[in-house]
């Protein structure tokens, strides 16, 4: 027997079906852009389209509670990699490797959807994870100084500054094609941060000249 009252498990149900909703939205809009059809969106999260239209009444609502839940999600993997590695350098490393795709989708969330972005970027949810994420790096950052793994010159803004930079999808190319080089990119980026550069293969994913539609050299 349950304790579990009605009324208790309707708001889980809610909940779940709202998470559903979320999960499938990054997925499609990962795959399909902006344009992705919110009914393929129900459908993947195996509810119907009155249900979702309950949780979010239109795009742009969708739009905010995607970006939330990513901005929880990279708050959670730089959490995790505080706490797991007492490597400072290791844990800088592991939290922008591990964090790349959700970035990476807030990113082309903040192009596509620009106008709703300003409503997420004063969320005050938003901003309190947003406050929580830069203490996080901060605290690493420092410590790798201190470490003498990261060079001093650097601080937590600029490492956030170059990965968002290095995630936005460049205009034109293919969205397979950015993802491919996101890892080999993060890894050079790794490399000139340190202080004495342990230089590392990089991953596979090299692009070529024909990659962008040029002539071989």
């Amino acid at each position: 027997m349950t304790d579990e009252s009605p009324g208790r498990k309707l708001r889980a149900d809610a909940r779940l079906n709202q998470e559903r909703i979320i999960e499938a939205a990054r997925v499609l809009i990962a795959e399909r852009g902006a344009e992705a059809p919110m009914d393929e969106m129900a459908r993947r999260a195996g509810v119907g389209t009155a249900t979702l239209y309950r949780h979010f009444p239109d795009r742009e609502a969708l739009v905010r509670g995607v970006a939330l839940d990513g901005f929880h999600r990279v708050v959670a993997i730089a959490r995790d990699a505080e706490d797991e590695e007492p490597d400072a350098w290791r844990a800088l490393s592991r939290f922008i490797h591990r964090a790349a795709a959700e970035l990476r989708l807030a990113t082309w969330l903040s192009i596509w959807f620009a106008s709703t972005w300003e409503q997420v970027h004063a969320d005050p949810e938003q901003r309190r994870l947003r406050q929580i994420l830069l203490k996080i790096l901060d605290r690493l950052v420092q410590r790798a100084q201190a470490d003498g793994d990261l060079r001093r010159d650097v601080d937590a803004g600029d490492l956030a500054m170059m990965t968002a930079l290095l995630l936005r999808p460049m205009p034109g190319l293919r969205t397979e094609l950015t993802q491919r080089g996101v890892d080999r990119y993060l890894a050079l980026m790794l490399d000139g941060l340190r202080a004495h550069p342990d230089v590392q293969r990089l991953p596979d994913g090299e692009v070529g000249l024909a990659d962008l539609g040029g002539d071989s050299v």
